[in-house]
C-alpha cells in the first residue's frame, strides 16, 4: 500500500534544478522598451543619439546631447495570447502598467577650440523584459497523458530509492519519479524494481489544460561616459547592471471524468499538477560604441554590446493534487504534497553578446530617416558550472541560431515644434527551426511637442509573433499554437535641467 507523507520543511537544496532552453531564452531574447520617441522610431536611433534609449543601443549617443536632461517614460502594456491545442481555441488577454525608462544625462562642455570639446555622463534605467502574461491552452490530446512525464523520469530508479527516501533527500528527478509514484500516476511494473508503467486508463483522448500565469520583470541601469572629438566624432561606454525577478505559476490539468474512453469507476479520475517557479538575480554586461558625422547630413555608427553575466537563484515549489475513489486509505481527493520549498545553489548564466551597425540621414531641420542592423549569436548562451549542465548548452547551442538578424528602419517629419514619427523592425527568431519562436515583425508611430524647456512625446508599437509552447521538457512534449499580440503604448517627458 502507498502512502502519501506531508513534509513542512524550507531548505537549502544540493542538487540541480533541471534547467532547459526555455529558461535560457528568457533572458538571452529582449523585448523592446523605452522612450517614446524610440518607440515610435522602431528603435532605430544608432546613428542618432540623443536620446536616453538611443543611448542603450550605442553609448556614444550620450555625447550627442548638448545640455543635462532629465527623461521619465510610463508604458501601458496589452497583451493576447490565442492558443490552439489539438484544435481547441483559447484566448486570454492583460494588461499592464509601468515605469520602463527613466534617466538623467549631464553635459560638460569644454573650450571650442579643444578637439575633444565634450564629456557627457549618465545613468539610465530602462526595463528590457515584462514577463507578465496570462495564457490557457486546453484540448484533448489524442496520444500522450502526463504519466509519460513521471516516466520519462522513472525507468531505471530503484524502488527502493523512491519508497525509502523522503523527499528532501532526492534529486530533482527522482523527485518527479516521487509524485508520479506516490499519485497512483505510475507503479513499478510486476517482477522489476526499476522498470514502471502508467496506471492511467485508456490509450488516448486525454483532456488537458494548461494554465500558465507569469509576472515579473528584467530590467538593467546604464553608467555611461561619453565624449565628442572636434564635434564630429563621438565615444561612449555603458557598464550595465542587470535585474530580473520572474514568477511563473502553472497549473496542469488532466481530466479523466471528461475523457472518452477511460474507467469512470476505479483507478485516478483527475490530476492537477501545480508548479511555482520563482527567478531572481543579477547580471552585468558593457556596451562601447561610436558615431562618425560623415557630413552634416549623414551619420554613421558601431556598437557592441558584450554578453551578460548573471547569477541567477531558483525556488521550486510542486504540488500533484489527485482525485481516485479507490486509491490508498484516503480516497476521493488528496494530495502528493511535500508542501517543500527547494531553493538551489545559486548558477550562472551567460546571454549572447550583440552588434549594432546604424546609419542616418538628417534632413536639415525638417526630419531624419535611420536605419539599425543588429546580429546576436543566441547559441552562444551558456548555463554554468559549465559541467553541471552540459546536456543542455550542448542543447542550446544544436537549437539557437548563431545569425539571428534585426532591421529598424525609423522616420521623423518636423512642423515647427511638432513631430510626426514612424517606424518598422523586423526580429530574425532565435531558433534555427524559426518555429518553436517566429520571426517578430512590429510597426509604431509617435508624435511629439517641443514646448521649449519641456517636450512630451507619444507612441504606440504593436507586434505579432507565433511561437509553440509545449508543457513539460520531456514526457509530455506536445505542443500548443501560440499567436501572440502585443500592443505598447508609451508616453515620455523630457525636462532640460
Amino acid at each position: 500500500m502507498k502512502k502519501i507523507i506531508v513534509l513542512t520543511i524550507v531548505l537549502l537544496f544540493q542538487f540541480s534544478f533541471s534547467q532547459d532552453v526555455f529558461d535560457g531564452m528568457r533572458f538571452a531574447n529582449h523585448q523592446q522598451f523605452g522612450t517614446a520617441r524610440f518607440t515610435a522610431l522602431g528603435g532605430a536611433m544608432g546613428a542618432l543619439g540623443g536620446d536616453f534609449s538611443a543611448m542603450n543601443v550605442n553609448p556614444a549617443g550620450s555625447a550627442i546631447f548638448n545640455e543635462n536632461q532629465f527623461s521619465g517614460t510610463f508604458n501601458i502594456a496589452n497583451y493576447k495570447n490565442k492558443s490552439n491545442y489539438f484544435g481547441s481555441l483559447n484566448t486570454t488577454t492583460d494588461t499592464n502598467l509601468d515605469i520602463s525608462q527613466a534617466g538623467v544625462v549631464w553635459v560638460f562642455t569644454e573650450n571650442k577650440k579643444a578637439d575633444w570639446d565634450k564629456i557627457t555622463f549618465a545613468i539610465n534605467y530602462e526595463k528590457t523584459n515584462n514577463f507578465t502574461s496570462d495564457n490557457v491552452t486546453a484540448g484533448f490530446n489524442p496520444n500522450n497523458s502526463v504519466a509519460n512525464y513521471f516516466l520519462s523520469y522513472a525507468n531505471g530508479v530503484p524502488i527502493n530509492d523512491i519508497v525509502n527516501n523522503d523527499f528532501e533527500n532526492l534529486s530533482y528527478g527522482k523527485q518527479q519519479v516521487f509524485l508520479g509514484y506516490e499519485g497512483y500516476i505510475i507503479s513499478n511494473q510486476i517482477g522489476s524494481t526499476t522498470q514502471y508503467k502508467s496506471d492511467i486508463s485508456g490509450n488516448g483522448n486525454f483532456y488537458q489544460r494548461n494554465a500558465v500565469q507569469s509576472l515579473g520583470y528584467s530590467s538593467k541601469v546604464n553608467f555611461n561616459l561619453g565624449s565628442s572629438y572636434k564635434n564630429r566624432y563621438f565615444f561612449g561606454v555603458n557598464l550595465n547592471a542587470h535585474f530580473t525577478d520572474f514568477t511563473r505559476s502553472a497549473t496542469f490539468t488532466e481530466d479523466y471524468r471528461s475523457s472518452p474512453g477511460h474507467l469512470t469507476n476505479t483507478g485516478v479520475q483527475s490530476i492537477r499538477f501545480s508548479n511555482d517557479l520563482y527567478t531572481y538575480g543579477t547580471g552585468f554586461s558593457a556596451q562601447f560604441g561610436a558615431i562618425a558625422k560623415i557630413t552634416d547630413s549623414f551619420r554613421a555608427g558601431l556598437a557592441y554590446e558584450s554578453p551578460t553575466w548573471f547569477r541567477l537563484n531558483d525556488e521550486l515549489q510542486q504540488t500533484l493534487n489527485i482525485t481516485c475513489s479507490d486509491c490508498g486509505t484516503n480516497p476521493n481527493t488528496f494530495f502528493a504534497d511535500p508542501n517543500l520549498k527547494v531553493i538551489y545553489p545559486t548558477y550562472r548564466l551567460r546571454t549572447p553578446s550583440k552588434t549594432t551597425a546604424s546609419l542616418a540621414y538628417i534632413i536639415g531641420k525638417k526630419g531624419l530617416l535611420s536605419l539599425d542592423y543588429a546580429l546576436k549569436n543566441y547559441s552562444g548562451t551558456k548555463f554554468g558550472p559549465s559541467g553541471d549542465y552540459s546536456n543542455v548548452n550542448n542543447e542550446m547551442n544544436a537549437t539557437f541560431s548563431e545569425k539571428a538578424s534585426e532591421i529598424r528602419l525609423g522616420g521623423e517629419y518636423r512642423i515647427k515644434q511638432i513631430s510626426l514619427r514612424a517606424g518598422y523592425r523586423y526580429e530574425q527568431s532565435p531558433y534555427m527551426n524559426q518555429k518553436t519562436i517566429g520571426d517578430l515583425t512590429a510597426i509604431s508611430g509617435g508624435l511629439g511637442y517641443d514646448f521649449g524647456n519641456f517636450k512630451m512625446d507619444f507612441a504606440v508599437m504593436n507586434y505579432s509573433q507565433n511561437s509553440q509552447q509545449q508543457f513539460f521538457s520531456q514526457g509530455l512534449i506536445d505542443r500548443a499554437a501560440i499567436d501572440s499580440n502585443f500592443t505598447n503604448s508609451t508616453v515620455t517627458f523630457v525636462f532640460k535641467l
